[in-house]
């Protein structure tokens, strides 16, 4: 028996990248899954995970959309049952310099990463507190609330953001029984990370991700599946007096002091 058997899971953002590797996780130690994404690529991994004995149903919303994620959900409960983890995975990232950067570019960030996970959040959260039970998982980064570089701006502000939603809803919900924890990750081989290279060098994005990797202590950018083990384990009775924590995975990427001191 897994960790999470007998447990259904609503994760986000859930056809590639992180959301792909908590989804495998989470199949792996038993959870029931509900796979959220805008894009047809969710029929995919749902396929592949059923061929692997996972039990999992795909369903299409946009985050924006209130009414699309509204519908989204009941569908999923109808085919898998109440839900009892929310995994508030899908995110946007887009870089610009802040002058430059248009309205439509700086709401993209705002309406997908933190409107998304409140209207996903807003949805689900009644049930568990009708039940006086629930974990939710928050996907933030180390970038905004912790560091950041150039042409980041519109993200780091949502993903700081996110820090805050959780800490607040862990606060006002843990006497329902709900666990609300954030994951604040560094560079992961996502086709995000792939997307952020192309922008900062089309020409050899290759290259910024060796750089990025360079400057990593353990001197590799994490796979997918490593977060979701991370998001596996705050989704468990294992991490039972957790709530509004942030837990970083990256590598150590966030340690050093400076690239140029030191022997």
């Amino acid at each position: 028996m897994g960790k999470l058997t007998g447990k259904t899971a609503l994760i986000t953002g859930a056809s590639r990248g992180i959301g792909e590797g908590i989804a495998k996780a989470f199949a792996k130690h038993g959870a029931k899954l509900i796979l959220l994404d805008i894009s047809n690529d969710v029929d995919r991994l749902t396929e592949e995970l059923k061929a692997e004995g996972a039990s999992c149903v795909a369903v299409r919303a946009d985050v924006r959309d209130l009414k699309a994620v509204e519908a989204a959900v009941a569908e999923g409960k109808r085919q898998m049952g109440d839900i009892d983890i929310l995994v508030n995975n899908a995110g946007v990232c887009r870089l610009g310099n802040f002058l430059d950067m248009s309205e439509e570019d700086r709401d993209f960030h705002i309406d997908i990463n933190i409107k998304g996970v409140w209207n996903v959040t807003q949805t689900v959260l009644p049930e568990m507190v009708e039940r006086k039970d629930g974990r939710i998982v928050i996907m933030s980064s180390v970038t905004g609330d912790m560091v950041a570089d150039p042409g980041e701006t519109a993200y780091a502000l949502s993903k700081a953001a996110l820090v805050g939603f959780t800490k607040s809803l862990a606060v006002e919900f843990a006497g329902s029984g709900i666990r609300v924890n954030a994951i604040c990750p560094g560079y992961v081989r996502t086709p995000m990370a792939e997307s952020i290279a192309q922008q900062s060098n089309p020409t050899d994005p290759e290259s910024v991700l060796t750089e990025m990797a360079k400057a990593i202590p353990m001197g590799r950018l994490a796979a997918p599946i490593e977060v979701g083990e991370l998001a596996a384990f705050l989704a468990s009775d294992e991490s039972s007096y957790l709530t509004g924590t942030q837990t970083v995975i990256d590598g150590g990427s966030t340690l050093p002091e400076s690239v140029s001191v030191g022997v």
